[in-house]
């Protein structure tokens, strides 16, 4: 089981790379599998610095799933944004029918509900990816400071 925490950074950000695109395509551009997937991600981080660095202490332990937890979400916003930015011309096209779209709308106005699936999509998405990992790291480093002998 240890051998899947030993392996290289590089090889591991591919495996996320293509998995978290998967996820993307699994929810048909909606990144709800994204969001999802920070469970595992903030629980893999957490293992993968606790198995790979000798010191024991929390602080360190800390910065460094934080700055995986980042990594990963700004991949997701790059995805993100990539994939509904293109969209964004459409509000300067005055024939544009937004109500025959197909995301659910909202708000009265149909330009003004794009607007925010938008921004749910490109923006909020990706912190509540964020938000999920950093959780999960945190219950992950909780549970193996409870199981560690010398917490610093």
């Amino acid at each position: 089981m240890d051998k899947i925490f030993k392996l290289d950074i590089k090889i591991i950000f591919m495996i996320f790379v293509i998995l978290d695109i998967f996820c993307v395509g699994l929810g048909m551009g909606v990144p709800i599998f994204c969001i999802l997937f920070g469970f595992l991600i903030g629980w893999y981080n957490t293992k993968r610095v606790i198995a790979n660095s000798n010191q024991g202490k929390v602080n360190f332990i800390l910065k460094k799933t934080l700055r995986y937890a980042l990594v990963t979400s700004i991949f997701t916003f790059l995805v993100m944004a990539i994939l509904w930015g293109r969209t964004i011309p459409m509000f300067f096209n005055p024939n544009t029918d937004f109500v025959n779209l197909g995301i659910p709308f909202i708000l009265y106005e149909p330009k003004i509900s794009f607007i925010g699936w938008l921004f749910l999509m490109i923006f909020i998405s990706p912190f509540l990816q964020l938000l999920t990992t950093i959780f999960v790291s945190y219950l992950t480093l909780l549970k193996w400071s409870k199981n560690s002998k010398t917490i610093e």
